[in-house]
């Protein structure tokens, strides 16, 4: 956790951070006014704002607030020397966490810190799993087809982001409409000290008014703009503004790769039934398995499936593991023409076999209790 310490009194800042030394978390020390509230929160980004209230006419709460506001997942506590009930209730108006009347004994200090931390950890849990990640196992395997129509029938009930990490070829946007990206993920990199909430939801193309895109280079010499260190601050952003977060992930096993990986909660290896496929999910697995992803975290989804495959379900659990199999039919016409035009398949093709199985892969992402009877029914009742 990232404990950041505001105050003049730098010898108060200086036993604050003795104090907080053995909790094992991050500390900066901010030496300066109350008044540089915002300065700070925005350059420094806490999960814990420790703020010296102990001059009360010096705090400024409607400032506190309007931070408060801006990152609704940071905790501000006071250090006040009072208690009085008028001051607590204005702390808690401006969206104080707690006031504490005094370092001594440290102990209320511990425990505030404590508390400040388990929040942030269960918030990370959260936000973790909404974030889902794609990877084909070869070319062809139909990995962008899947996520981008998967992500705009998720849409149909939930807000949700696409992020194409396919960095120098990606074009997930073309699978959906014609045109190219205003803004793309590199600009966000190239303005990373301004990432926000709204810096983000302008970089991105919105599909539908619940699905958006956030675009790949335009150019493959501009994907070195982005960097590991961007890729995790974007998706932890994201997950705070989106239902789902879905990733759209080349086969290249690099730096930027973990990094996206190691923000979902679950990863979908694409493959079809074939050897070259099978050989190449194998490779994967052995890399997920030296990054010790767990087998609960990864998922296995066989594209343009037949049930008269000469390699079936259980030649590749036995190839694979006992990993969790989700198949998807064959229809290559007809997704071939979804591609070619730019639309989604279930503009075309709302009764076919490939979008009853992206309804069940839909119902491993999303809370059972938000779709008792099948994610997509209603889009197929309409249909």
């Amino acid at each position: 956790m990232n404990i950041v310490i505001i105050s003049e009194d730098r010898q108060l800042l200086q036993n604050i951070q003795t104090l907080l030394a053995r909790t094992g978390h991050e500390i900066a020390l901010a030496p300066g006014k109350s008044s540089e509230l915002s300065a700070c929160a925005t350059d420094l980004a806490p999960d814990l704002l420790l703020l010296d209230a102990r001059h009360r006419q010096a705090i400024d709460f409607a400032q506190i607030e309007r931070v408060s506001l801006e990152r609704p997942g940071m905790t501000v506590i006071l250090l006040a020397d009072t208690d009085s009930p008028a001051f607590l209730m204005e702390a808690m108006r401006a969206g104080v966490r707690e006031v504490l009347p005094s370092l001594q004994p440290a102990q209320p200090l511990f425990d505030a810190v404590e508390r400040a931390a388990a929040k942030v950890q269960a918030a990370q849990a959260m936000d973790t799993a909404k974030v889902h990640a794609f990877i084909g196992t070869s070319g062809g395997s139909g990995t962008t087809f899947l996520v981008t129509n998967f992500g705009y029938q998720l849409a149909q009930f939930h807000k949700v982001l696409l992020v194409d990490l396919n960095l120098q070829f990606g074009d997930a946007l073309s699978y959906l409409q014609d045109g190219k990206a205003p803004r793309t993920i590199d600009d966000i990199c190239r303005d990373i000290k301004r990432l926000d909430a709204p810096l983000l939801a302008a970089s991105t193309i919105k599909i539908t008014p619940n699905y958006s895109i956030l675009a790949a280079p335009e150019e493959p010499s501009q994907a070195t703009d982005v960097k590991p260190e961007h890729v995790a601050a974007i998706l932890k952003l994201a997950a705070t503004q989106y239902d789902i977060v879905l990733l759209d992930l080349p086969r290249m096993v690099d730096a930027t790769l973990i990094s996206a990986l190691d923000q979902a909660a679950s990863i979908f290896l694409v493959l079809q039934a074939s050897v070259p496929h099978l050989r190449n999910a194998d490779k994967l697995l052995s890399v997920f398995r030296s990054l010790d992803y767990t087998r609960d975290k990864i998922e296995l989804i066989v594209n343009r499936y037949e049930k008269r495959s000469d390699i079936t379900l259980d030649k590749i659990k036995r190839t694979l593991g006992p990993l969790e199999i989700h198949t998807i039919a064959n229809g290559y016409r007809q997704v071939s023409t979804a591609i070619n035009q730019g639309v989604p398949l279930v503009q075309l093709e709302s009764r076919h076999g490939v979008i009853r199985n992206l309804s069940d892969l839909g119902d491993t992402v999303t809370p059972p209790a938000d779709h008792p009877a099948g994610l997509f029914e209603r889009l197929f009742r309409r249909a």
